[in-house]
């Protein structure tokens, strides 16, 4: 059974600023049924591209994240905004649509030449996305796909990765 996973996803108006439609997925995660079929969709996408180890930026990508490594029986790997890991790490700087932020990486935490999907909850502008390729890249390994429950389609994010399959649960398109 497919399940309409839009329906599980609450739009707030203006949060968290004027003229933000913010897309909140807590309702999927809230029903067990929706949650266990997005982490199934984004395993079975990820299992496609080969993955060797998941990678999710905090925070939304650990909740994402974390049960699809589980469901494949891989490794997950976060990647932490400033100074929340405690060894050396590598850095790569992003913008939000409404801000700008850093992640770090743990410099071990890729092995050479392992193929990695990034699963987090949205994909708007792509300057998480971007970060996040960045430290894979740096540390040696291949992103292979990025996978999301939602796909803000006017933003045009996935424009800016030609060379990365992203697979969505659900795009919008301007509404």
């Amino acid at each position: 059974m497919a399940i309409d996973f839009k329906k599980y996803i609450a739009s707030i108006k203006d949060f968290p600023n004027e003229g933000i439609i913010f897309r909140d997925i807590t309702p999927i995660l809230q029903n067990g049924t929706a949650y266990r079929a997005a982490t199934h969709e984004l395993a079975e996408f990820a299992k496609s591209k080969g993955a060797e180890v998941i990678v999710g930026p905090e925070a939304r990508g650990f909740i994402v994240g974390c049960p699809v490594a589980n469901e494949l029986g891989i490794g997950f790997v976060p990647a932490r905004k400033p100074h929340k890991l405690p060894r050396a790490v590598k850095k790569a700087s992003y913008d939000l649509e409404y801000g700008s932020n850093s992640l770090e990486m743990h410099i071990d935490a890729i092995k050479p030449g392992q193929k990695v999907v990034i699963c987090d909850d949205l994909m708007a502008t792509a300057g998480t996305l971007h970060a996040t390729v960045k430290l894979v890249k740096e540390l040696g390994g291949e992103v292979v796909g990025a996978a999301f429950y939602v796909e803000l389609v006017d933003l045009k994010g996935v424009e800016k990765f030609s060379d990365i399959d992203i697979y969505s649960l659900v795009k919008y398109h301007g509404e």
